[in-house]
This record gives C-alpha cells, structure tokens and sequence, in this order.
C-alpha cells in the first residue's frame, strides 16, 4: 500500500505544481490585465492557443472565465498548500488534496462538456486536458483513502 499511496503523491505533486505555475502566469492573462504580464508570457500563451488550437484560450468564452476565477482565487491557494503539505508530510494534506481535486474535476467536466459537444476539440487538445481529469479522480481518492501512518507516540503522549 505504500507503493500506491507514494505513487498518488507523486501525481498530486506533479499537477499541483503544473497549476501552481500556470494559473497565474498563463489562465490569469484571461481575466488579469495584460499590463501585469510581460510580452513573452503573452506570447507564450497565444503560441500555445495556436499550437494546441486551444479555441477556449484563444476566445475564452464567460463560462471560462469564471472558471479561472474560481481556479484563483480558490485552486491556486489549494495547490500551494497541498503541494507543501505532502512535501512536508503534513496530515491535512489529504483534506487539501480532496478538495483541489474536486474543484478541479467540476472544473474539467465543463471544460470537456465543451469541447467533446461543440466537436472543436482535437485528439492533441484533448491528450493535453484529459491528463487533469486522471490527477482530480487521483487526488480525489488520495483525500479520501488517506494511508498516512498514525500519529507518533510523541503526538499520543502530548494529547494525554
């Protein structure tokens, strides 16, 4: 079980850290004025709207806005947290991950929702955001089935 659960971590870790770079740097540029962002992160983004034929990059529609918003304002604390949480080894790390991993699989359902209904997505887009779906059920399930070790007798000792 150990294998599993270091392996979960090491998931979280990974896409936790892909969110913690890029919702402010690339998914902020949507709903941030411009003037924060140097010119080559906004290339950056618009070669990579182009590059993926991102068509919800490219032309954000409100929906997604909002979405990046709500990735702000509440993902990116979470992702931060979670990824030092595991880092460190810290029990609430579980709590974190459960909810980042939620937020994001709500998130993902009405990203794909869109592009699977409007038939604009393409195989390449789709390898790059489908990958987020596997990390929300992965992060989910570590939340949930929490195999941490149980607290150290120092930690029992104190409590008494």
């Amino acid at each position: 079980m150990g294998f599993v659960s270091a392996v979960a971590d090491a998931v979280v870790v990974l896409f936790s850290l892909t969110i913690v770079v890029a919702a402010p740097l690339i998914d902020g540029q949507t709903v941030l004025p411009h003037t924060l962002y140097p010119a080559q992160l906004r290339d950056l983004k618009r070669w990579y709207a182009a590059e993926f034929d991102d068509y919800l990059m490219a032309q954000p529609p409100a929906f997604l806005r909002g979405l990046f918003w709500l990735e702000l304002a509440f993902l990116w604390p979470l992702a931060v947290a979670t990824l030092y949480g595991i880092l460190a080894k810290r029990r609430w790390a579980a709590t974190t991950s459960l909810m980042a991993g939620v937020s994001t699989l709500t998130s993902m359902s009405a990203i794909l929702g869109e592009m699977l209904g409007s038939g604009r997505a393409t195989p390449k887009l789709l390898q790059l955001y489908v990958p987020y779906v596997v990390f929300a059920l992965v992060a989910i399930l570590r939340g949930l089935c929490s195999c941490s070790a149980p607290p150290s007798t120092a930690a029992r000792k104190k409590r008494v």
